[in-house]
């Protein structure tokens, strides 16, 4: 039987990462990943071993361990060094006693086995059959977005929600945002499944509140990181108070899919224009309301967009700009 490894940071795991573990799997009968995770890291080895998991859960030949070390006591690069590669491998030897393979996209592999006196085989050290490395992703997430497999994408896909109540130009404002930073949309459930305000059941809520999460989590692994939302959750919860008088209970993964970066208000105080479907223009301020106190409830903090219809697009622009450049630096350093 042959038991290999291979080991990496995995921050963040990728495709490259990927086509790495099947080469691995073609030439060994068992193999461990191993996710070296350092104290000086912002994203735990345990996030980084679900990603792997969940993309290989359907192999029983594979299992993801983490090595949680600290960088005092362990160095933490990946320059090619006889001297580092000793160390590393001196330590792998203690966790793999009775292993025989190593498997690396790296010129330090051979190193690492020559070491342990195990055997090393290379895959794609140029980058060439992937052309990614998590170093590419860290810089730039937008440009190497289609490299990350859909687990990882959960975790940093960019979430922008437009809320406010009926007739304040969500819609609008979602696809001209959409247009303008070429992303993801998910425009609100409740207008495909609700076709009257005037008209519907409670029971229509949970039905909206469902396939708006499924929309959101279908979006994530489209072709951009940045996703523009129409409406949310707690616009949904807000719905059900006010017209129902009722409290709608919500299953914690709808309100996981719903969570976002960025939250974008729009005010009422605009002109109201009455498509035969919407509430009447007083009850659609009362709504207003109902909306902001819900939102006060749950602690959602927004950014509200007021004036003419110019100026709250220039302002969200310059907060999804923002919110971008902010992300850009502070996710992982």
């Amino acid at each position: 039987m042959i038991k290999a490894f291979v080991f990496g940071k995995f921050l963040p795991f990728h495709k490259g990462h990927e086509a790495m573990i099947n080469f691995a799997l073609s030439k060994c009968d068992f193999l461990t990943i191993l996710v070296c995770a350092s104290d000086k890291e912002k994203i735990s080895g345990t996030v980084r071993k679900t990603w792997i998991e969940e993309s290989f859960a359907k192999r029983k030949n594979v299992e993801v361990e983490i090595l949680d070390y600290l960088e005092s006591e362990l160095p933490n690069t990946s320059v090619t060094s006889l001297q580092v590669s000793e160390i590393w491998a001196n330590v792998f030897k203690k966790r793999f006693p009775d292993y025989s393979l190593v498997i690396t996209s790296e010129e330090y592999g051979k190193l690492v086995a020559s070491f342990m006196h195990i055997e090393h085989i290379a895959f794609d050290i140029p980058k060439k059959e992937v052309p990614v490395s998590a170093t590419a992703v860290r810089r730039d997430i937008f440009a190497n977005w289609k490299f990350l497999p859909n687990s990882v994408k959960a975790d940093f896909a960019i979430k922008i929600v437009l809320l406010g109540t009926e007739s304040t130009g969500k819609t609008t404002l979602a696809k001209k945002l959409v247009e303008h930073f070429n992303c993801g949309l998910v425009l609100e459930a409740g207008r495909d499944i609700i076709a009257n305000s005037n008209s519907f059941s409670f029971d229509d809520l949970h039905l909206v509140a469902k396939e708006h999460a499924r929309r959101i989590d279908q979006a994530i692994s489209g072709n951009s990181p940045l996703i523009i939302i129409d409406t949310d959750i707690h616009i949904t919860k807000s719905y059900s108070r006010y017209i129902f008088q009722k409290e709608l209970e919500i299953d914690m993964e709808i309100y996981k899919s719903n969570s976002a970066s960025l939250y974008l208000y729009l005010d009422n105080n605009v002109e109201y224009v009455q498509d035969g479907t919407r509430l009447n223009e007083l009850e659609r301020n009362l709504l207003d309301r109902s909306h902001r106190q819900v939102l006060k409830e749950n602690n959602v903090s927004f950014v509200e967009l007021s004036g003419n219809w110019a100026e709250r697009y220039e302002k969200a622009v310059e907060q999804v700009d923002t919110l971008i450049a902010t992300i850009q630096e502070s996710r992982f350093s």
